[in-house]
This record gives C-alpha cells, structure tokens and sequence, in this order.
C-alpha cells in the first residue's frame, strides 16, 4: 500500500466521518478513564487481525492490559523506568524492526509522567516516536489520561500527532470531539460525534439536545484543568511546599523529591535523605531550571556542605554561601528534541556508530537554538547574578558518583556575564551549548566505554556557579583555590602521612590545580605538614612554582592565563604575603654581584602557614571521607579580607578512586643488565603487577624536540591510532615518551588526550635534560585521575639515582611497526617507534610495596 492510503479502524461510520485513518496516522484518544479507550481500541484490533495486519501491542505501563494475547497479535513488553533515553532508543529499535505498514496499540502515555515525574518528557518520547512511525507509514492508537497534564505538553503532543480525539461519557452515551484530523476535512468532521459501542453507530451531533447533553458532560468532564498549565512536577513540589507548611509529614515527599531531582546513586541517596531537610529540597527545586536531575556535580557539592553543616558545624560558618542555580538533565534531551537532533541521537547510541558519529553530533550541538521560554529562564538568571563572572560545570546523571568520577571529561565554561543582556544571554548560551557537546568528545565517550556505560542513560544537568573571588583591577579571580584530597594517593615526600590528606594548591582560579599547565606547578600541602617541601632552598621553591594563574579579564571578556608580573602590580600587600614568597638565595647571589632585585614567586606560603585555616581544610576532609565511608576529593576556593577574614567555598565533592593493593609481587634479581630497559626505584604509582608486553612505543627525546612545533601533535595523533587500534585486542603496551604525557604544551612533552594512551598498561615519562624535559606526574590533575582509575600504571625514568638502569638501545633489535612503507605514519618513523616484542619474553615488573619498577627481557 502507498503513504496515506486508507485502512479500516473497525467502526466503519467512524471511517466515513474522518475520511478512514490512514498510513502513517498516530491516533491519541483523551479519554477520562481506561475503558473509554477500550471502546476504540477493541474493533480496531479486530478490524486489523481480520486484515492479516502485522499487530504489536506495546506493554509498558502499571495499569490492566488492554488486550489478552491472542492469534495475530504480538505482545512485546518494555520495562518502563526513570531511564528516559533507555526506554526510548528501545522503542525506536522495536518499530524499526516491525518495519514498514505495521499497526500498534501502546499503553497509556500518562504512565510515562509517573516514571518521569514530568509531562515534559512525556511529550518528548512522543515527539521522537511519532514522527518515525509516520514515516514507516504505520498506524498506532495511544491512549491519554485528561486533567493529568499541562496545557504545554498537550500541545506538544497535539502538534506532533495526525489525529487528536477527545472521548466523553456518561452512564448513557459515548462522545468524540475531534480537535486535530490532519490533512483532510469535511463540513462535520469536527463536530462532536455520537458513537454507540454496541451497533457501531458514530454520528455527527446536529441535534440541539444532544448537543446540550454533550456540552453538560463536557462541563463535568474538568477538560478545562489542562488550560492551568503546572507540569506535574510543579504540582508535586507545590503540593509539597503547601503540606510542609501546614505542618504535615511529607517524609515520602522528600524520598521522592531526592529521587527525581538528587541523584540515582544508592550510596548517595542514602546520605541525602538523613542530611537534607524538606526545605532543602524545595530550596534546590526554587533555583532550577527546567526538570530532571541536578547531576553528580551539583549533588555532590550540595550532600559535601551538608556534611559539614551538621557534622562540622563549627567549621560551617567559615564556608562560603553557595548562590548556584541547577539546569536541569530534561534541558538537555529537551534541547535536542526541539532542535530534531533525536534521529543523530539515537544512531550514536548503537555499537556501530557510538563513535564515528560523535563530531558530527557535537557540531549539531553547537548549533542548536533555545526556546522563548528557556531563554527567559536564563535571563532572569543572568539577571540574579548582576555581572558578575559566572561558570557553567557539567554536572551529568553519572557524573562524580561511585566508581565514575568523569574527572575533565566534560567541559566547563566561564562567562564573563558583562555587556548587554543579550551579548549576556548569548555568551550562556555558547557555554550551555559547549557543554552539551562534550558529551560526544572522544575522551568523554572512550571513558563510557571503557567502563561499560555505552547503554546507560547519561543525559547533562549543568550546574551554574558565581565564580568566587575578588576584582583586582580588572582582574576578577579567587585569592587562592585548589583540590583537596581525603587521602594522598602518591607519596610525594618520604616523611607525609597518606592518610592525613593532601592540597593543590594554586593563585587565582582552580583550573590551574587540575590541567597541567605550562611550566607550572601548584603547591603540594600534606595536611599532617602542611608547610613541608621537598625544595632544599628558595632556588629550587622557585624553579618548581606556579608561572602563571587563571583569571577572568573584565576588560576582554575572556579566560586568561597570565603571569605573575601581569597581576602583581593589581595586588594589595596582604595578598601578597598571604601568595608570594622572595627568592632570597637569587637576591642575594644578585647582591653579591651588586644588584639589588626584588625577586618574588608564587609559594602561597602564608596560606599554608595559617594553622587553624589548615586545620579547618583538613577537619572537612576527614568529615566527608568519614560520611563517604571511602576517600573523598573536593575543590575549593580560599578568599580572605585585609583583616585576616576568610571564607572556604566547597565547589565540589566525589569519591576517590585510590589503589588498594592485595598482591605479593617478586621482581626477578637475576637479570643481566645488558637485559633490561629500565630499573627504577621511587619514581611510579600503580598497583603492583608482572605483564607480558605486545607493544612498546617509543618516543625519542631529541628528534622529537627538533621537531618543528607544529608538527608535533602528529606524534600525539600516532600514538593515539596506536591505541584506537589496540582496542579490544587484549594487547599490553608500554609507552614511553620525553617529558609529559597528556600536556596541552607540546615544549613540555607529547600533546595526548587520556583517549589517546587509554590502552596502555603503562606509561613511562623520560627525562632528558639535553632538550629540557623532565617528567612530572602532577598529583591531583585530571590526568592523574584518569591514570588512577584505569589501573594504568605510571613510571618516570629521571637522570638521577632513581634509575639504576635506562638502556634505550635494547629497543633497536626490534620491528618499528611505522617503518613499513604502508604506514600512514612511515614518515615519523625516526621519531617514534611501534616496537612489535610479543614474540620475546619482555615484562615489566611494579612492587608497590617496595616501589620498585623493572622493564625487562626474561
């Protein structure tokens, strides 16, 4: 049959009045009750088994089936749960395998705004599946609860739909009110129609007293209470503020408040409901945009200052009141229906094309539009935080819960929130919009599928934060910020205590505490010792110190990392005491020579110095791993006033991922050394291990310095085919490169993403002091976070008595997979090797016990 074509509902005067349903019709009955519906559905089955029709009753909902399973009908059951996404990419893929010219009956939509705990959604599944059972030219009923939902989502529904018919009763007789018949007419088609279920009569009223029978049942039918237009989540959460404030118990109230809006994480769920008050909750729904989830990030933060108030309450009144606003996880899948990206969507979920449509998805993100409405939203938004500089963090479902941290996965944005509303309006915009499409980034989209969450529902909730600090000119930033951590991962002194904690601690905004940064390095605090260095004087403080710092420029509106010398001239002088440390060793070689300097770097000293301040940081982290019941990392702002005041921010709190070793490793003592490739002691993190390696690549240190600059990132992009081609292979691999691995400089090392080493066992970053490199693990980044939860371990082979062995010559008695003519990366060959060694017994060794690391040929 062709598109439009006619076929019989099973009531033929029905067919006649509406010109016949046709291919490609969607048919939606509002119905008081179930039963009404049944009226309808019950002769259209009939009518379709009789014409040998392809018949699939989907069964989704809490309510009695509308039909028994029987000869010619196919009953496939959905498991319908809060996973948006989930049950509609199933539904997508049971229509495309029913095929073209099948006919449906689906359970009642209103069910979905019980699962969802929104009408918005509900409206939005029906958005993404209607349109593709139209163009399959399929025929589909879908009952609708009336009173239930707002007007917005009826009318998306109606929009969207071929046919929308309104049923009414009584005890006598049975009315249709058609309000859309798409695409034909007649003088009476939209009439309201008399239909009696048991001769099939269905009849236009033309009569003045049954029409006045019609309009008194349509008076008490409270068809009128979708006009009001309060989504049913705005009517729970008003309905709760009202039982609150009468005094009544709304204990299953706040359970569920936390469970549509907090967090799907059980663990966290569990700390949420004994913290959080009712007014808590109503104070989260009061700065939230939109519905759904407010994400891990956002929970976190939220659950950490909790935490504090309660068990740390005199500590509470040194933090920071948190002023944030929530966008929440509907936004998004919101965003992408009213911009008709589901189609790319709903491809990018399949295995086959999880990757490969990911940029073009992204692009389509970037250059989605807002509604009306939404924008407004925003505006009053941007309107509470005057102009001051703002961020927009990612904060999706999965996010920053138990055993996912998504550390620098997803992008975050600052605005400089300055110009007119509409240059205000569009900067959000841009961020939101930036946001969203990192979820389709290789290293986000490689993270979700190296931890088996391809299938899991991960929309993006964006937490929205008044970035903390001070103007200094026309400089805005923190006075000092940084990551904290419950328990120290990597034992950066010989003397720290682990379990007491440890700070990064950097000038200005945080971001330069968790990206590795030029040259840079923040301060590492243990808090057992929170003044301790390894530095043996101010030359060397001063050679391992933070370069440059992050602000926001007011006057570009832009981001800006700048020098200590940009900013100090902005600085009154108590900050500088608090920041800045004098290299008294360089003044004084000066002075010797007769010049007087005033040389001064970035030590936050004076920060580190404050003992009850320190004291206070390290309270909180115990406090929260203590409620976690696991190690805890936050980050913070620290702002002060002239007169010694202080304020503490939590930005956020996750779990922390740390290597817990249970296995009895013995490194072989019997080696030649003429076998080995390294032998290292004190210079990795990972948990122990003895792997047999497929794959080394090597990056050598000097040709790859006499590199032209641009050219580098080709390197970075080879040993990322390296990896994407090693993907499932169950291949182990070494990797070895000068200086720092996953640095956004390329003078400082190779240009990854975590995506491109991702495979590796282990990574191994090598010092060469002829070309200036020199490893540095940076405790505390992103990347380090990544190396963590991998289980990927880390060695650094230095020019010191760490490395007993380094004999980089062992390598050359092996194939250099890019020496092959056929390799698309055959011109690197002298600068970076692919040494195939899985036919020799080559290991590598790690005791995390004794920390010793041993690279070797059995």
């Amino acid at each position: 049959m062709a598109a439009f074509d006619r076929v019989c509902s099973g009531i033929p005067q029905m067919d006649q009045v509406f010109d016949n349903i046709r291919l490609g019709d969607n048919v939606v009955w509002r119905v008081d009750n179930l039963d009404e519906f049944r009226l309808f559905v019950k002769p259209y089955v009939k009518q379709a088994i009789a014409d040998k029709r392809n018949l699939i009753y989907i069964r989704f909902a809490a309510h009695e089936p509308f039909l028994e399973p029987q000869e010619g009908l196919k009953i496939v059951n959905v498991e319908l749960n809060h996973r948006f996404e989930n049950f509609t990419v199933e539904i997508h893929e049971i229509i495309s395998r029913e095929g073209r010219e099948a006919f449906y009956v689906f359970d009642c939509l209103s069910e979905l705004q019980t699962a969802w705990a929104t009408d918005l959604m509900m409206g939005n599944f029906f958005r993404v599946t209607c349109p593709y059972l139209f163009i399959l030219d399929t025929v589909a009923f879908f009952p609708l609860i009336r009173g239930k939902h707002s007007f917005q989502a009826i009318a998306k529904i109606r929009d969207t739909t071929q046919l929308f018919l309104d049923v009414y009763s009584d005890d006598k007789n049975v009315y249709v009110r058609p309000d859309k018949v798409w695409n034909r007419y007649s003088e009476t088609m939209f009439l309201p129609q008399l239909y009696n279920p048991e001769n099939g009569d269905f009849k236009p009223i033309l009569d003045g007293v049954m029409a006045s029978h019609f309009y008194q049942v349509l008076g008490k039918s409270g068809s009128l209470t979708d006009s009001e237009n309060m989504d049913s989540w705005d009517r729970f959460f008003a309905l709760t503020k009202m039982m609150h404030q009468a005094g009544q118990d709304v204990t299953e109230n706040c359970s569920r408040m936390c469970n549509i809006m907090m967090t799907r994480d059980s663990r966290l769920r569990e700390m949420i409901k004994e913290l959080f008050t009712p007014d808590d909750y109503l104070d989260v729904k009061d700065r939230m945009i939109g519905t759904g989830m407010i994400g891990g990030k956002a929970c976190g933060m939220l659950l950490a200052r909790k935490i504090i108030e309660h068990r740390r309450p005199e500590i509470f009144k040194f933090l920071e009141p948190h002023d944030s606003f929530y966008i929440g996880s509907d936004v998004f899948y919101t965003f992408i229906v009213d911009n008709q990206f589901c189609d790319l969507r709903i491809r990018q979920r399949t295995k086959e094309e999880f990757f490969s449509v990911a940029e073009e998805f992204a692009e389509q993100l970037q250059r989605g539009k807002f509604s009306r409405g939404m924008e407004e939203e925003f505006q009053k938004l941007l309107e509470y935080y005057c102009q001051d500089p703002i961020i927009v963090r990612s904060s999706s479902i999965l996010e920053d819960g138990f055993g996912n941290a998504f550390a620098g996965k997803y992008e975050s944005v600052f605005c400089s929130n300055t110009g007119t509303m509409e240059q205000r309006v569009e900067e959000l915009e841009n961020a939101i919009r930036t946001v969203y499409a990192s979820t389709m980034s290789k290293s986000a989209l490689d993270y979700r599928s190296r931890r088996g969450l391809q299938e899991r529902d991960e929309q993006m909730a964006l937490l929205v934060q008044r970035v903390s600090g001070s103007y200094y000119g026309e400089f805005y930033m923190p006075c000092a910020a940084g990551v904290g951590y419950s328990y120290s991962p990597y034992k950066f002194m010989e003397s720290i205590d682990q379990a007491a904690g440890m700070l990064r601690l950097v000038m200005g905004l945080g971001t330069s505490a968790v990206d590795r940064t030029e040259g840079s390095y923040p301060r590492l605090v243990s808090m057992d010792n929170p003044t301790a260095t390894t530095a043996r004087n101010s030359i060397e403080r001063h050679q391992y110190s933070q370069r440059k710092l992050e602000l926001m420029n007011r006057a570009t509106r832009q981001l800006e990392r700048v020098t200590l010398d940009d900013v100090k001239q902005y600085m009154p002088f108590f900050l500088k005491r608090l920041l800045l440390e004098h290299d008294t060793d360089t003044e004084r070689m000066f002075r010797d020579r007769g010049e007087d300097r005033d040389i001064e770097f970035i030590s936050c000293r004076g920060i580190v110095r404050k003992e009850e301040l320190m004291a206070q940081m390290k309270e909180i982290l115990q406090a929260l791993q203590t409620e976690y019941q696991h190690p805890v990392d936050i980050e913070f702002t620290i702002n002060f006033s002239e007169n010694g005041d202080y304020v503490i921010n939590i930005l956020q709190c996750r779990p922390l991922q740390v290597y817990q070793d249970t296995e009895e490793m013995q490194i072989p003592e019997d080696v030649a050394e003429e076998k080995i490739l390294f032998d290292c002691n004190k210079s990795a993190m990972g948990l122990s291990r003895a792997e047999k390696l497929d794959y080394i690549v090597y990056v050598d240190p000097v040709k790859y310095y006499s590199m032209p600059y641009q050219d580098k990132n080709q390197v970075a992009r080879a040993i990322g085919r390296v990896n994407w081609l090693m993907r499932g292979q169950d291949k182990h691999m070494l990797l070895m490169v000068p200086g720092r691995v996953g640095t956004t400089s390329p003078e400082l090392g190779v240009p990854t993403t975590f995506s491109d080493i991702s495979e590796f066992d282990a990574v191994c970053e090598i010092a060469d002091s002829k070309v200036g490199y020199n490893p540095e693990l940076s405790y505390g980044s992103h990347f380090f976070q990544d190396l963590v939860e991998s289980g990927i371990l880390y060695n650094a082979i230095f020019e010191n008595e760490k490395t007993r062995v380094f004999n980089r010559d062992l390598l050359s008695a092996f194939e250099n997979r890019f020496a092959d003519e056929t390799s698309e990366y055959n011109s690197l060959k002298d600068i970076i090797a692919a040494y195939d060694v899985s036919a020799a017994d080559f290991y590598i060794y790690h005791d995390m016990k004794t920390e010793r690391t041993l690279c070797t040929l059995r």
